[in-house]
């Protein structure tokens, strides 16, 4: 893989994965509290009661620990009226920071990875695409996980604006409990959620060369509106079945990130939730997920493509053609 192709795939996975994190953070905040076993929302329940002149009068509210309870409006509206607008973008610096280069570094590992396995096994086979996610997975996550242990902080940070937490103060009090460790908590979940990954590009893949030998169109040749708009129901399918698929792993993820909790490895975590919470609880936040994932990778796949073939089509000296 030549230099200027490196750059272009560096260029399309950071602006794609900037573009899809901006636009779903709200949904991403709801998620991670509804996987914590930390944050949660109080849903005013009232209860008929008789006044002191024998009417019934509408009291009281209870707190409700049960987050599935609440609908993903509801939820996101309780977050607005208790900690304000603002608090629906929580944790948003490090998700920018650290979204840009995760996506480049996962699709140019990923677009480095095929191109070798292609001289290698049969090319553009599905083995092929599910050890180039692998290696692409486990590139991203390796480097990017302290980056979004402080994400997984601030998101569950219930205080209001202006008293939560910050990034530089979230850094120092890992530093100081943990240690260097402390920012790699929960990487043994996202080594697990590469499965995740991997169904995600095998299904995708195999959607496009569908798509594509359908249409008889060749790889290079002149793009329209409409393969851009396939390439987006191709995302939003595939990343929907692998999220199914492989979502426990983020609940557990986001347990062992949460702070000073008796969550220590990654089956240990798995079996303390199935047991304490039943199965279920392993799928907390699934419907937000779904719902954030469809329009996120949607926009992330699209963006991609189209970063990559404007730049290769439209810049021609860029290109090693």
């Amino acid at each position: 893989m030549s230099q200027q192709n490196v750059h272009i795939h560096l260029i399309a996975g950071g602006i794609a994965g900037t573009t899809g994190a901006i636009l779903t953070c709200p949904l991403e905040v709801l998620k991670t509290r509804l996987q914590s076993s930390t944050a949660t929302f109080h849903r005013p329940v009232y209860l008929p009661t008789l006044n002191p002149s024998g009417s019934i009068a509408q009291l009281c509210t209870c707190t409700n620990p049960r987050p599935a309870n609440m609908g993903i409006l509801m939820c996101l509206r309780h977050i607005i009226d208790t900690e304000g607008p603002a608090a629906l973008f929580k944790g948003l610096g490090p998700n920018l920071v650290g979204v840009a280069p995760s996506r480049a570094i996962y699709f140019c590992a990923y677009d480095t990875a095929k191109k070798f396995f292609n001289n290698r096994l049969t090319p553009e086979s599905k083995k092929v695409h599910m050890f180039s996610a692998m290696c692409a997975g486990f590139c991203a996550s390796t480097c990017t996980n302290p980056i979004w242990v402080v994400k997984t902080r601030l998101q569950l940070d219930q205080r209001k604006i202006g008293k939560n937490l910050g990034a530089t103060q979230c850094i120092r009090t890992i530093y100081q409990k943990d240690g260097i460790r402390g920012f790699y908590r929960g990487v043994t979940a996202s080594y697990a959620g590469i499965s995740e990954t991997v169904i995600h590009f095998v299904i995708y893949e195999h959607l496009k060369k569908t798509l594509r030998e359908r249409r008889r169109v060749q790889i290079g040749s002149e793009k329209s509106g409409r393969d851009f708009f396939e390439y987006m129901l191709c995302g939003a399918c595939s990343k929907s079945c692998a999220s199914i698929m492989a979502y426990p792993h983020e609940v557990v993820r986001t347990r062992l990130r949460e702070e000073g909790t008796k969550y220590r490895s990654f089956f240990q975590t798995l079996l303390t939730v199935a047991r304490e919470e039943g199965p279920r609880a392993l799928y907390r936040g699934l419907a937000t997920q779904l719902v954030r994932q469809i329009p996120n990778t949607a926009i992330m796949m699209s963006t991609y493509e189209l970063v990559v073939y404007l730049l290769t089509v439209e810049v021609p000296y860029i290109s090693t053609r």
